[in-house]
């Protein structure tokens, strides 16, 4: 989980001591703090220089590591904004910054109509810009790069906290077609310098999410074409988190989650006769449970019995017999871990009695 937490560089140690105490239960979090920090349309940056604002942060990094030790710290400031230059923004300024975080970031827009929604992008407007995909990309690596110059030649992982390019500049077409060569570019580049970008954003009223608000449902969106392209990203192997599988087991067995990217979860090996018409999974506990199958997740809350898995075949239907893995993740139920146990603030242990009922057919109830 990343939490971007704006914050006046004027409070005391004891309202910083209060927040990290605050999220000392929540596990192994991520924690972006005064985000876009050498900019000037926050307002933290209005009511302190530039340099109070990294000191700010040294001082608030500084408290999160002695109370809530759990949380790794997100340093989102401008990198590389120009080819010609070696610096970062204000370098000198926030270099102490770069050595301390536990993460480095840059937010990057490869089109982005900032005068939304006071304005309509047009052409010869002057409240959006378009760039090309390469400059954004070698931006991002430059700045990675001098991160690392500045932090004495050490890394530290280099995400990019929020991605996207705008379709209020773009059309729907091109937005696709440019997060697409962007990633392919990732896939290309020989050196091993990126951890992850954060796409920007799921919904939007505007034109930046994988779906756009409908106008009469608040509460529905209406998906772009950038979604398929986006779920064709996250399901290339270049791109899909690694899975080691370990020891049989026998129930009852523990399950551990420390994150998303750190877990142990149980594998059910099922055999299908050729593509289902019914896939379900029953549960009689109230656990919490995360499930994987055909590179299709399902959530089951602790209230939910019953979860209908036959969705991971509409995209991806079976086109014969085959022999898939059902994948099961015990995340904490209320995104709180149990710090009365020795490693509770990093790790999340759920026991696992039984098996859930699996019912899978291969043809209508009534022919």
């Amino acid at each position: 989980v990343t939490l971007t937490l704006t914050v006046d560089p004027h409070v005391s140690d004891e309202q910083l001591i209060a927040i990290a105490n605050d999220l000392r239960p929540f596990g192994r979090l991520l924690l972006r703090i005064n985000h876009e920090a050498t900019g000037n349309w926050f307002s933290f940056n209005k009511r302190c220089t530039y340099q109070e604002v990294a000191d700010f942060y040294c001082r608030f990094n500084k408290i999160l590591k002695e109370h809530a030790p759990n949380v790794s710290t997100i340093l989102c400031i401008g990198g590389i904004e120009d080819l010609n230059k070696k610096e970062i923004e204000k370098e000198a300024e926030f270099s102490q910054a770069v050595k301390e975080t536990d993460i480095w970031s840059v937010d990057k827009y490869m089109a982005l109509h900032w005068g939304w929604p006071y304005d309509v992008a047009e052409r010869g407007g002057t409240s959006h810009s378009r760039s090309k995909v390469k400059d954004i990309y070698n931006m991002t690596k430059r700045s990675f790069e001098r991160f690392k110059e500045i932090n004495g030649g050490v890394t530290k992982p280099m995400v990019m906290s929020e991605f996207n390019a705008d379709g209020d500049v773009t059309g729907p077409y091109d937005q696709a077609a440019m997060v697409k060569e962007f990633c392919d570019m990732l896939k290309a580049d020989g050196e091993s310098w990126f951890s992850g970008f954060t796409f920007y954003q799921f919904r939007d009223r505007g034109r930046l999410g994988l779906e756009i608000q409908d106008p009469n449902y608040a509460d529905c969106g209406i998906e772009q074409p950038v979604m398929k392209t986006y779920k064709e990203i996250i399901h290339d192997d270049f791109f899909k988190p690694a899975m080691t599988r370990g020891d049989e087991v026998t129930l009852p067995c523990t399950l551990r989650w420390g994150g998303s990217e750190d877990a142990e979860g149980l594998e059910i090996p099922l055999h299908f006769e050729k593509n289902p018409h019914f896939c379900e999974v029953t549960f009689d506990d109230d656990s919490n449970i995360m499930m994987e199958i055909n590179g299709k997740w399902f959530y089951k809350s602790p209230e939910a019995k019953t979860i209908d898995l036959m969705a991971a075949f509409f995209e991806k239907p079976l086109e014969g017999e085959a022999d898939l893995t059902l994948r099961l993740f015990a995340p904490p139920a209320s995104g709180e871990n149990d710090l009365s146990i020795e490693d509770g603030l990093m790790n999340s242990y759920t026991e696992i009695k039984k098996l859930p009922n699996i019912r899978i057919r291969f043809e209508p109830v009534e022919l």
